[in-house]
Parts: structure tokens; C-alpha cells; sequence
């Protein structure tokens, strides 16, 4: 995934940008990078590789050489940014988020359009960011440009722009993924996180709309494209990725997963009888308490993530070594776990690895059972908008792996639309086989319509791709 954050300050920016970009942690670890503009030195720009080290220990160093009073920057999944550019519509620097799915047609227009090359990243692939600013660099100004590269774009793409005048800040055509404003005297902030900015000062001062444009200065905010009608948040941000103390389209992620536990127990009632309720570290928690307060089952911590040498939620490139850390985090509590009935919230079922030794964990430290409830639907669809999954195919997810045994791997859309339906005989034997493989004493998921309550904002302006196919 990735998260973005931008200041425009009368006066030096470099401290809210570092503090600012550093709130995003939890959103990648595989890059961070910081762009200023200051009008005598111009543009200057550090990118670091934070697989191994925070955001905030490989740039401690850097934010005393730098000045500007205009700075964006990132934590990324992806390849390095912001990228400095030189172009006819002047110097600039550029930061994004989101996903683009027809590379290869866009670098052969771009080709075609006079564009002679782009930098080779990993595995020959093309930076998706550079992509974006060659987009933008075919057009005369610069808003056409950002104009021309949403339309083009098939997936997301949200875009922090850095002029000597200010910044660009772009939402993405479906507001897939979210930006918001933030003001004090004489600054604002622009970023991906809502509570990015509450502890430098700033309050928040507008929340761009699908496919909105505005300019960032010191003095304030001004919009250069109107937001379209049309919204598909994603509704992972609330579910999973999303920072307990963010807010999306108004509405919190803390209190929406306590509306995600609640709606849980009340569909549980007198089918199970815990002892008491966790959620796995760190997403599952805020959803056990939800659940707790509706059930009155108390909720309990079994396990403790060991927070200082693993603080960050993310996980390594490959499969192996997440599964490691995955186990290296987890501290038992024995007595809250010998002889317990628990009842277990995460925040979704992926492949399945990690939650399978997590309960074999608990099985080996005595539980004597232990119910497991996702917080969200099954999922049946790889994500086609935006870059929270590491998984290649759609049969890394379990639910794919056990109907393809069912069905074989060619599943029409009809067939995969009834396993994905709570109340058809295909869902329940789907998630029996599920319980079984992973060893669970019961399994039932989030249903679909309850989660989009669990939101509250109009159902049509949630993408819910993931789990029911639909655009």
C-alpha cells in the first residue's frame, strides 16, 4: 500500500513533513522519501529503503540538511519516490498512491505520443509514479495533465504534486482511497491519514471529493477541479488498513470496528458460549471490544504482540519470513489461555497461514477451543484497485483454493456470486471446509450487508469488490 503527506508553511516545513510522513508508517515498509522546495536552493529530495529500519530512524539525519517551506513525501510499497521532474510544464516533484493495471498499453501511447524512454526499476518494470508524471507532461498545464492520467489510469491513482507556488493534491476519479486537508496559522497540510496532522497543530479543513483537484498554499486551499459524483472508497480502510484514529468520509475506524463487533455477537447469540474475547494484534482489537460490549463476554488479551523490536503491522516481501515474524511477535499469557474457550476477531482470512499457526499456538498452550470470527466477508476477488494484498493470483486466498477443489479453477462469475451469498448452502460447506482445514472449532464471517451498516455511509459508495465481484 502506500501513504502520502504534503506541507505548505509561510516558514519552514521540514519538521510537520518528517513528523507528518512518519504517521504513515503503518502503511508501508519498504520505502520512504521526502521532496522540499526552498526558493534559493530550489528542490532537494532523500529516498531511503526502510525494510529494515522506520521511517523515522533512516531520516533523523537528513531533516537538519534540508530546507523549504514546501515539502511532500511517502511510505511506499512500491518503487522509490517522490520523483524530481524536469518538463515543459516546468520543475516539479511528485508523490502517489494507488495502482495501475494497463502499464504496458500506457507505455506503448506514451511511445507513440514522443515519449523516448523511462528509467527501468525491478524485474523491467516501470516506476508507476514516473508513469503518472509522463501522463501529466503530455498535456499543456498541468491540471489537463492530472485531468488526462485519471481518465487513462485503469485501478486508482491519488497524486501529490510539488511546485515552487504550492501543491497539487489530486483524490483519485473513485475516491478509492481518501486525502484530506489540514490548516493552522499560516500552514496546511495535505495527507492520506486524517490524524496525520492533529498532533503538529493543524486542524482539519476539507476532505477532497472523487476526482477532486486543489492547490495547497500557506494562506489555504483553493479547488481547480470540482468532485465528481460518483465514489468507491475502499471498504479495507476500515476493516484493516486503516489507523484506529483516522476517519474516512466522516466516520472513525476505531468506532467503526466496535459497530463490526457489535453486529458480530448479535448474529452469534446463543450459538457459542466463550470464555472470553480477543482480537488478534493490532486490527482484530478494536472489533473483540465491539463484540464484547454486545456479548458481555469479557474481552481478555491471551497474547501480546512484542511491540518494541516488531511495532509495525506490515510484513516482509516473502511468505516465509512473514510467517516467521508472524509467530516471533506473539507473547502467550497461560493463564488466559489454559483450559479457555476463546473466541477469536481478526480482521479478515487471506491465505489462512498465519491464523492457522496462531490457533495451533493457542491449542498448544492449552485452549480448549477456539472460535474464530473475521470481521469481514470471505474473500473471493484479489484486489484490482489498490496494493493492500501482496498476493499474485486469486488463488492464494483459502476461499479460492476450496472452491476450485469444489468446482475446479475455471468458476464462472454466477457460481462464485452464490459461494459468495451467506445464506446458499455453497457458503456454508465453503466455510466448514475452511474451519476445517485451519483447525477451528467454529468459523463464521462478517456478513456483507452488516459490514456496510457497520459503516453507515451509502452502501453504492463502497467498493466491495473483494468479496462480491461487483465494480
Amino acid at each position: 500500500m502506500g501513504g502520502i503527506f504534503g506541507v505548505a508553511s509561510k516558514s519552514s516545513c521540514i519538521l510537520d513533513l518528517f513528523f507528518g510522513i512518519d504517521y504513515h508508517s503503518h502503511l508501508g515498509t519498504r520505502r520512504g522519501g521526502m521532496a522540499v522546495y526552498d526558493k534559493k536552493r530550489g528542490f532537494d529530495r532523500v529516498i531511503h529503503n526502510i525494510e529494515n529500519a522506520p521511517f523515522r530512524t533512516k531520516f533523523d539525519g537528513d531533516i537538519g540538511e534540508m530546507e523549504g517551506n514546501l515539502g511532500i513525501g511517502c511510505i511506499s510499497d512500491n518503487e522509490p519516490q517522490p520523483l524530481l521532474v524536469r518538463s515543459h510544464l516546468g520543475n516539479f516533484a511528485i508523490t502517489t498512491v494507488g495502482k495501475i493495471n494497463n502499464m504496458d498499453e500506457l507505455i506503448a501511447n506514451c511511445f507513440k505520443n514522443g515519449c523516448t524512454h523511462f528509467l527501468e526499476m525491478s524485474g523491467g518494470s516501470v516506476n508507476p509514479t514516473e508513469m503518472v508524471a509522463a501522463l501529466i507532461n503530455q498535456k499543456d498545464n498541468m491540471i489537463e495533465g492530472i485531468r488526462y492520467a485519471q481518465e487513462v489510469i485503469e485501478g486508482s491513482m491519488t497524486m501529490l504534486i510539488l511546485t515552487p507556488k504550492g501543491i497539487l493534491a489530486a483524490r483519485d476519479r473513485l475516491g478509492r482511497t481518501p486525502l484530506i486537508v489540514g490548516k493552522k496559522e499560516d500552514a496546511c497540510c495535505v495527507s492520506f491519514e486524517s490524524f496525520a496532522y492533529l498532533n503538529l497543530g493543524y486542524e482539519d479543513l476539507k476532505e477532497l471529493g472523487p476526482g477532486e483537484i486543489v492547490a495547497v498554499t500557506p494562506d489555504g486551499v483553493e479547488t481547480l477541479q470540482k468532485p465528481g459524483e460518483e465514489m468507491r472508497i475502499c471498504t479495507f480502510l476500515w476493516v484493516y488498513y486503516g489507523y484506529p484514529t483516522s476517519a474516512y468520509e466522516g466516520v472513525n475506524v476505531e468506532e467503526m470496528r466496535y459497530h463490526c463487533g457489535d453486529m458480530l455477537a448479535r448474529r452469534d447469540r446463543g450459538e457459542v458460549n466463550p470464555d472470553i474475547v480477543a482480537g488478534v494484534p493490532d486490527s482484530g482489537i478494536a472489533h473483540a471490544i465491539g463484540y464484547a460490549n454486545q456479548s458481555g463476554v469479557p474481552f481478555a488479551r491471551p497474547f501480546i504482540k512484542y511491540t518494541p523490536t516488531w511495532p509495525r503491522s506490515f510484513m516482509p516481501t516473502q511468505q516465509s519470513q512473514r510467517n516467521l515474524i508472524a509467530r516471533m511477535k506473539l507473547i502467550p499469557v497461560h493463564r488466559l489461555i489454559k483450559d479457555k474457550s476463546l473466541l477469536m476477531i481478526d480482521d479478515s482470512i487471506v491465505r489462512g497461514t498465519q491464523l492457522r499457526e496462531t490457533t495451533e499456538f493457542l491449542y498448544r498452550n492449552g485452549a480448549k477451543e477456539v472460535h474464530i470470527r473475521p470481521a469481514c466477508p470471505p474473500l473471493l476477488y484479489g484486489c484490482k484497485y489498490l496494493n493492500f494484498s501482496r498476493s499474485k493470483s486469486e488463488m492464494d486466498l483459502i476461499t479460492r483454493r476450496v472452491i476450485a477443489k469444489r468446482e475446479g479453477e475455471n468458476v464462472s462469475d454466477k457460481v462464485l456470486a452464490d459461494y459468495a451469498d451467506p445464506n446458499s448452502t455453497n457458503y456454508k460447506e465453503m466455510l466448514e471446509e475452511i474451519r476445517k482445514e485451519l483447525n477451528f472449532t467454529s468459523l463464521k464471517f462478517h456478513r456483507l450487508d452488516d459490514l456496510k451498516a457497520s459503516i453507515g455511509i451509502s452502501p453504492c459508495k463502497l467498493c466491495t469488490y473483494c468479496w462480491d465481484g461487483k465494480e
